[in-house]
């Protein structure tokens, strides 16, 4: 018989393809996390580990291990779960930060009043993050998005399950009239760095209307997007759910297309039925309906 909380090791190293990796994310010494590889080796009797130059990896044996390995962890989550009189555990939430800073709190003010016993931690972290921790089982729910054109991988036992849809918009200093994205392309941009998904959408946009962006500027923190283009230092794309505390005033203009960004939470399959996180999904959908919009543009 294995132990289970070796199989999570694996699982782990399965993951994140490296010891000191494991380890730091199960807050394990790398000698603890070899010498417990090296005792579910002995269990299973065969090699689960092989040098890789400097590196190990898993052998063939130990990637069938890790694949029954997450089965029985999930296992593991539904019975705990079917067992479960009222939560117990803290349900562990990982964030983008438009929805920290808008639908988490007022999710979390209401779920104070509905289950007070009912213990929320988030961290605010990028849904690729969040999403591949969620797998790792750091995070019980994930709030992430997508844009038009890029659907999140869907990891296996993971479910995903739609919170509303979150229009994008064109962002001009006070100053400006609203005009249309093909009228913006000798302009300075602000956007989220490369590699993102949505600096990939939003420069295809601008290459669809015409142009290549001049993107001078770049950052992960919408705040900062909004300071730059309150100051007139450059344009961009942003979208209302952004619009919780930020300066007015700001012009608003429609991008060709009215898109839209799917707001979505996902879980494991093994904690899908868990009152709790069942409360907590709850919450957020009813949280981002009743999130203030801004008007919708009119021209200036």
């Amino acid at each position: 018989m294995f132990e289970l909380r070796r199989l999570r090791l694996l699982h782990e190293f399965a993951l994140r393809g490296t010891v000191a990796e494991v380890a730091k994310s199960l807050s394990y010494s790398p000698s603890t996390v070899s010498q417990q590889l090296a005792l579910l080796e002995r269990e299973a009797g065969v090699a689960l580990l092989e040098p890789d130059g400097r590196r190990i990896r898993l052998t063939p044996e130990g990637r069938v291990l890790a694949e029954h390995a997450a089965r029985a962890l999930e296992l593991d989550e539904q019975a705990r779960q079917a067992l479960a009189v009222a939560p117990t555990e803290p349900i562990r939430i990982s964030a983008m930060p438009t929805a920290a800073e808008t639908i988490v709190p007022a999710a979390l003010t209401a779920l104070a009043a509905s289950h007070p016993q009912l213990r929320v931690e988030m961290t605010e972290a990028p849904p690729e993050e969040g999403l591949f921790e969620l797998t790792a089982r750091r995070f019980d729910l994930v709030i992430a998005e997508q844009y038009p054109g890029h659907t999140r991988e869907r990891r296996e036992g993971t479910e995903h399950e739609l919170i509303g849809e979150d229009p994008i918009r064109l962002v001009l200093a006070p100053h400006e009239s609203a005009v249309p994205l093909d009228a913006l392309r000798d302009r300075a941009w602000v956007m989220e760095p490369v590699g993102s998904a949505v600096r990939q959408w939003a420069v295809q946009q601008c290459r669809a209307a015409g142009f290549e962006p001049d993107v001078r500027f770049e950052a992960v923190d919408l705040t900062v997007h909004v300071r730059l283009i309150a100051a007139g230092h450059a344009v961009g794309m942003l979208p209302d759910l952004i619009w919780g505390d930020a300066p007015a005033g700001l012009v608003l203009a429609e991008l060709p297309g009215s898109p839209v960004r799917e707001i979505f939470t996902a879980v494991r399959t093994g904690t899908r039925s868990s009152e709790g996180v069942a409360a907590v999904r709850t919450a957020l959908a009813a949280a981002f309906a009743q999130h203030r919009r801004p008007d919708p543009p009119q021209g200036r």
